[in-house]
């Protein structure tokens, strides 16, 4: 079948070369932004993944931005619930969705850590949150939908408009969410278009997917929901180099002192308290031993310094895609992907790996469900 996905991530908090060393980090910058997102748009890659966190750009309007200057690439953009009111996210997102002809897709975020929300001005709990994203996400539905007043009324939102436009794509663009804790996967049962799952071994991510699709046919949507798989990718042409290129990238780290989070090691524990999906991922790099494999080809090493998706498939091509091949056999059919320096690592992914699939890629973004 041809609907495989692959999509890659926008580094707007910064690249690097080695992870440990401030020397070889690489800034923000529109220039660093542009190479990235050329080679993502020519580079056969259907999404391009907007991080949101303090140190990062801004990702609706870097979205927006990149739309007028690519052809063919969708920006995943981040939902965060509390932070927007819903009647207005449904409008810029309708607005962005036609004005793009069409590519789009809305990334659900409730945020790793209540410390961080909190330090935004969002006092809500991460329960809290996500009681607002279900409701954020029926109220956008309903609003894309209805040409009366849609007259919702729930614990935290009462909503009773009519908006213009609707988005192009129907009935709406896609919607992904990743997230380990039982009211994450319960909400993505309900309202994604694709579940996201950070790195770990096949046969845990086969068996997330059974109960996942379980939790989706109590709403009528065990068949139509989608998986992916979020991940980090280290490609070079022999696999002594990858493994190479994966130790200089760590070379120096000093664990849990966070890379992507601006208060670094302090905010472990506010991180271990509130995401389960961080919690696995960390389990993994603690229970990987000195060489930090959990599988021949999947490697925990980044999770040491970063927080969120830190599970690397590292080798060469081939080795590459035989790996994501038995995510596929799992049931995965989307692959958020990103490596260092992204600008590189997309353009190598894109020539040696992605023809490897190159009868079984999708024309179009994940069909909404």
């Amino acid at each position: 079948m041809n609907d495989l996905t692959f999509g890659w991530f926008l580094p707007t908090s910064g690249d690097t070369t080695c992870l440990a060393n401030n020397d070889e980090r690489i800034p923000q910058s529109p220039e660093l932004f542009d190479d990235v997102v050329k080679a993502v748009d020519n580079g056969g890659y259907k999404y391009l993944l907007m991080p949101v966190n303090a140190t990062c750009w801004e990702a609706t309007v870097v979205a927006s931005y990149y739309v007028a200057q690519t052809k063919n690439v969708a920006p995943l953009v981040a939902l965060r619930s509390g932070y927007c009111n819903p009647t207005l996210s449904a409008k810029m997102y309708a607005t962005l969705d036609q004005m793009s002809g069409g590519r789009l897709c809305i990334n659900l975020i409730a945020g790793i850590s209540d410390d961080d929300t909190l330090a935004d001005g969002i006092a809500d709990t991460k329960q809290v949150r996500y009681e607002k994203m279900d409701e954020e996400v029926s109220i956008m539905k309903r609003l894309w939908t209805s040409d009366k007043p849609i007259g919702f009324e729930g614990k935290h939102y009462r909503v009773n408009q009519v908006i213009e436009p609707k988005p192009l794509q129907q009935p709406h663009p896609p919607f992904f969410l990743g997230g380990g804790s039982e009211q994450a996967m319960d909400i993505s049962a309900k309202h994604s278009s694709v579940h996201l799952f950070w790195g770990d071994k096949p046969d845990v991510i086969a068996t997330k997917i059974k109960d996942m699709r379980g939790r989706a046919a109590k709403h009528g949507r065990g068949h139509v929901l989608q998986f992916g798989m979020r991940l980090q990718i280290i490609c070079a042409d022999t696999e002594i180099e990858a493994w190479d290129e994966a130790h200089r990238l760590i070379a120096g780290a000093t664990q849990f002192n966070l890379i992507n989070n601006k208060d670094g090691k302090a905010a472990v524990d506010g991180i271990r308290r509130t995401s389960e999906a961080n919690q696995r991922v960390w389990k993994l790099l603690e229970e990987s031993g000195d060489d930090m494999k959990i599988h021949p080809h999947l490697w925990t090493g980044i999770s040491m310094v970063r927080a969120g998706a830190g599970i690397a498939v590292v080798g060469t091509p081939k080795q590459i895609a035989a790996t994501l091949d038995e995510f596929v056999e799992a049931g995965c059919t989307s692959f958020c992907l990103s490596g260092y320096p992204h600008a590189k690592a997309a353009r190598m992914f894109s020539q040696k790996v992605l023809p490897l699939f190159k009868s079984r890629l999708s024309d179009s973004l994940p069909t909404a469900a």
